[in-house]
């Protein structure tokens, strides 16, 4: 699925495309961590109960999606507009249709469901962010630690499928190596007992001769 399409479908509320320019946003070429502090630190110079820039703040928050069609190339901001009370019900509804129309699981894990959730939470962000940039910025902060906890469970789990994968293929090598040294004990038995059969039957020869003497 193109960028485009996936726009479209996208929980989260985007304003109009606009064909990109050469040049970019200054606080898009930094990182979103030093971008955040230019804008806290520039809230704090200009006053106490100065709140920070809501649309610097909601590029780095949710950034910005770029696209091609053609030879072109659009970008298409997240919507500084204000959301309402049925914004909210409207997003709580087609996030329903979405996880039924998409076959997502209800129990589980599901990526479908995840990534659903995530753009949920992305809107909801968005929508705190417009209405209290200083509850959207701590709304940030527990988002992303959420992303952080998810990347390092999945670490986790890529590394225990791996370390149990190779448990599994050394337990295979030693069984190999344990059925030939069976099949090998087994010869050796079979062996051992053929001679203890002859020596059996060379006794009771010997016995029958001492017998008749």
């Amino acid at each position: 699925m193109s960028d485009a399409a996936n726009l479209h479908q996208s929980l989260v509320q985007y304003d109009d495309p606009i064909e990109k320019q050469e040049f970019a946003d200054s606080h898009l070429t930094k990182t979103n961590s030093e971008a955040l502090r230019e804008i806290l630190l520039n809230a704090t110079s200009t006053g106490k109960d100065a709140s920070p820039d809501i649309d610097s703040l909601l590029n780095i928050m949710i950034p910005p999606i770029e696209y091609a069609e053609g030879v072109r190339r659009y970008v298409r901001y997240v919507s500084h507009a204000p959301s309402s009370r049925d914004d909210v019900i409207n997003l709580q509804k087609l996030l329903d249709e979405k996880l039924i129309a998409r076959q997502a699981k209800d129990h589980g894990i599901c990526a479908i469901r995840e990534e659903l959730h995530s753009q949920c939470f992305d809107e909801i962000l968005r929508q705190v962010t417009i209405d209290c940039p200083e509850r959207g910025l701590l709304l940030m902060r527990v988002r992303d630690e959420m992303k952080m906890t998810i990347a390092a469970y999945k670490t986790l789990y890529d590394s225990a499928v791996a370390f149990g994968m190779r448990k599994q293929i050394e337990a295979q090598s030693g069984k190999t190596e344990l059925r030939d040294k069976l099949s090998e004990l087994q010869q050796k038995k079979a062996e051992l007992e053929s001679r203890r059969n002859e020596l059996l039957e060379k006794k009771e020869a010997v016995e029958a001769v001492i017998e008749e003497r």
